[in-house]
């Protein structure tokens, strides 16, 4: 394989990850919710469609160490451009008759749960990736190219706050989809929602520190980047 095909087959990797897990997330959003444990008498809460969504940060910042700012900006819009088919063909197969006699309790309701959850995630997504990929760079730029574990944890702490805060608060509040009890007081509830799902997205991207110094070593082997620092997209 030649070094231009290497190059072209890592980034199509990686991009494919990434938008993949992006469709699933959001049509499996907020179709049932986990409870992961307790602190105390606090339950760690969290939505399924948050379990494979740390992946899409160590995707972009895979691609911002190796691509660049321009690439990794280019696929966080094409992200969003899936959100926008998704919410197409959710939209369309309500509309369009259905066969008579056929079940489609199940295909509304996850239709239901799914435009909350795209709705949503599409302000959340964009303000998060972008936040993400800026940050990304601002620490690179400011660290010479070095302390990679800065520019991954620095980027993705706040972008995961970033994420997490706006997409309770608008499925709150916007698409009420969220399993708030109705007797209890709204905010607390929410803010369980925020701190729990905030918790379970820290802990992942601490977590994958190693796993993208790994990465990264091994990309800039493979895909011959020259220098520390340096990137296919210079």
């Amino acid at each position: 394989m030649t070094l231009p095909e290497r190059r072209e087959l890592a980034f199509l990797v990686l991009a494919g990850i990434f938008l993949g897990t992006m469709g699933m997330l959001n049509i499996l959003g907020l179709t049932r919710f986990l409870q992961l444990g307790t602190i105390g008498s606090w339950p760690i809460v969290v939505a399924v469609g948050a379990l494979p969504y740390p992946v899409t940060f160590l995707c972009t910042d895979l691609i911002s160490e190796i691509w660049g700012e321009r690439k990794a900006s280019q696929l966080v819009w094409l992200g969003l451009v899936l959100n926008g088919w998704i919410v197409l063909i959710l939209w369309l197969g309500g509309i369009l008759p259905g066969l008579a006699g056929a079940p489609e309790a199940t295909f509304f309701e996850v239709r239901r749960l799914a435009f909350g959850a795209v709705g949503a995630s599409m302000v959340a997504y964009l303000a998060a990736q972008f936040t993400d990929v800026r940050l990304f760079h601002f620490w690179k730029r400011f660290s010479g190219g070095r302390a990679l574990w800065l520019r991954n944890n620095g980027s993705t702490l706040v972008s995961q706050l970033v994420d997490t805060t706006a997409v309770v608060l608008i499925s709150h509040y916007a698409n009420h989809v969220l399993p708030v009890r109705p007797s209890e007081p709204v905010l607390p509830q929410l803010a369980s929602f925020i701190a729990s799902g905030y918790l379970f997205k820290a802990l992942a991207a601490l977590l994958d520190t190693l796993p993208f110094y790994l990465l990264v070593s091994w990309l800039r082997r493979w895909l011959a980047v020259p220098g520390v620092g340096a990137e296919l997209g210079e």
